[in-house]
């Protein structure tokens, strides 16, 4: 398996052309996008967001980004989302909080992508602490029938 992460097998499942990268953990988005070799805003952060009980979804955030809590919530319609406990979001995504990719997720979960996330090449995590995935955006936001939408504010 390429990486050795169940992320890492979705991707190659996936056909989408990929670069892992191992460099261990860091201490901050900083350190992993010079580990990686990219812009922090490169690095794309995997949120699961609770929806309802039991019901969740992933959005993709660059790493110079946060989400607009109003924004998300007018987007899906709803009056309160949350980020569920780190117990939960492991249950949802088989992965523990800093790992959480969609890419090998136990559930196959919505994907809401920024739209600043379009048309460049960026770096997701792939499943383990210091293991990332570098790809197109483009052709990660059509695998994972993503939908793109503005939901971020600047960090």
């Amino acid at each position: 398996m390429d990486g050795g992460t169940r992320a890492a097998q979705a991707l190659i499942d996936s056909g989408i052309e990929h670069t892992i990268t191992r460099h261990g953990r860091v201490g901050s988005l900083e350190e992993a996008a010079a580990a990686r070799g990219v812009e922090p805003r490169d690095i794309i952060k995997t949120l699961v967001v609770r929806r309802g009980e039991g019901d969740h979804l992933f959005v993709l955030v660059p790493g110079d980004r946060q989400i607009s809590w109003p924004k998300l919530r007018a987007l899906l319609g709803v009056n309160r989302i949350s980020l569920p406990d780190k117990e939960i979001a492991r249950e949802v995504t088989g992965y523990e909080r800093g790992t959480i990719t969609p890419f090998g997720s136990l559930q196959s979960l919505p994907v809401i992508a920024d739209e600043t996330v379009a048309g460049r090449t960026v770096s997701i995590g792939a499943g383990e602490h210091g293991v990332a995935a570098t790809l197109e955006a483009d052709a990660m936001v059509a695998h994972l029938g993503a939908q793109v939408a503005d939901v971020t504010e600047p960090a």
